[in-house]
């Protein structure tokens, strides 16, 4: 922890909570607004589904190449102006994107945008780290997780409002003014949390050392394979939802609302009784809970596509459920990441996060149009992500003997 954490920040915890989930959130954010117009920028730009795929997997590599370097620039040159970059860049991106009259302007724009939103992401968990002990930072973290959930539960309520009122540039533009907003309200209010003892220097081949250093700890990779690929089983719905939810389900552009309101409420729940599990129970413990919630709803899930035709009656519940179980352990694993490292913190957040975009690019450049034409195939990959997290945490299990 910062020595002068206590004096950093003056205003409630929530409002701590509230700055670092819009830095989090950007990015799933900046994904799921423009998935209700996926059809309607393939016919304006002329790009086939494939096309139309890259823009996504080509922000997610973005995301995960920039990772591995966000923390370690926050952790020689500070906290808050890699936030602060990242928010300048992000919205340059998205201005470029708005801009776009060709299916490459696109991808290279979104890949852009990739490579800036991370920042937030990355550096926040740091942030946390930095100024509260862990049962305060679990409970914080948690907060940070319901207020993340709001965002995305907004996003493709704007993004088809915009797309069927204006038409889909408008979405980009909307980005466009969500990070300069953020750039102001960060410029204004975030501290800057990391002490000056507490600074490394930046050099490639330290970094490299580092990391490779990291990648050789077998307790950390099984603890991002365990917070990390289990993600994909519920964002694999996220990646599919054009195909899922409009072809599948029959559910038009501004339905969406249906699923990622449903799977936001699982989240925000899971992460509201993680907080209020903090210091009562043991975190082991607790990452159990949230591995048994998905694998039964897996489970249910992959049973009820095999026995029925997909409804929206019951086809976006489980995906919920499986929401809430993720929530309630990811906060604990996440934590557990960052005290590997305590001296680098921002190392370490970099490290997973870049793991795990790299894993989130592979799904939805890979996985994703391979079985986003059968719900029973999306079931099956959904069980088979989570089923890698969980085998994941019963290695972590061993490792601490």
């Amino acid at each position: 922890m910062n020595p002068e954490a206590s004096r950093l920040w003056r205003h409630p915890r929530w409002a701590l909570a509230m700055l670092m989930a819009s830095l989090g959130t950007l990015g799933p954010f900046s994904i799921d607004t423009y998935l209700p117009a996926f059809s309607g920028i393939a016919a304006s730009l002329g790009a086939t589904p494939a096309q139309m795929q890259q823009t996504l997997s080509g922000y997610l590599f973005g995301f995960a190449l920039m990772n591995l370097f966000h923390g370690a620039l926050s952790d020689s040159f500070g906290r808050r102006p890699v936030v602060l970059g990242g928010l300048v860049v992000f919205t340059l991106a998205s201005v470029g994107c708005a801009l776009s009259d060709s299916i490459a302007m696109l991808v290279a724009c979104r890949t852009l945008q990739g490579m800036s939103a991370g920042a937030g992401v990355v550096v926040s968990r740091a942030i946390i780290r930095d100024m509260c002990p862990p049962d305060e930072a679990q409970r914080l973290m948690s907060q940070v997780t319901i207020f993340f959930g709001v965002a995305p539960a907004i996003a493709p309520v704007l993004g088809g409002w915009l797309y069927v009122h204006a038409d889909w540039h408008a979405i980009f533009w909307a980005l466009a003014g969500i990070g300069a907003l953020l750039l102001v309200l960060n410029a204004r209010l975030l501290p800057e949390t990391l002490h000056l003892d507490q600074r490394q220097p930046f050099a490639a081949r330290p970094l490299m050392a580092g990391y490779a250093q990291l990648l050789r700890n077998p307790r950390f990779v099984l603890l991002v394979f365990a917070s990390g690929v289990p993600f994909n089983g519920m964002f694999l719905y996220v990646l599919s939802a054009p195909e899922w939810l409009g072809t599948h389900l029959g559910l038009g552009p501004t339905q969406f609302v249906w699923f990622f309101g449903l799977s936001i409420a699982g989240i925000m729940g899971g992460a509201f009784l993680s907080g209020r599990l903090a210091g009562r129970i043991a975190p082991r413990r607790q990452i159990y809970w949230g591995f048994a919630v998905m694998l039964a709803t897996s489970l249910a899930n992959v049973g009820l596509n095999l026995a029925f035709i997909a409804h929206p009656a019951w086809a976006l519940l489980p995906v919920a459920l499986y929401s809430f179980g993720w929530s309630l352990m990811v906060p604990v694993v996440t934590l557990m990441v960052l005290d590997l490292a305590p001296d680098r913190r921002g190392m370490a957040s970099s490290l997973q996060a870049c793991v795990g975009s790299a894993a989130n690019g592979l799904v939805a450049g890979v996985l994703a149009p391979l079985v986003m034409h059968s719900t029973v195939l999306l079931a099956l990959a959904s069980l088979g992500l989570m089923a890698v997290g969980l085998v994941a945490w019963f290695g972590v299990h061993r490792t601490a003997g």
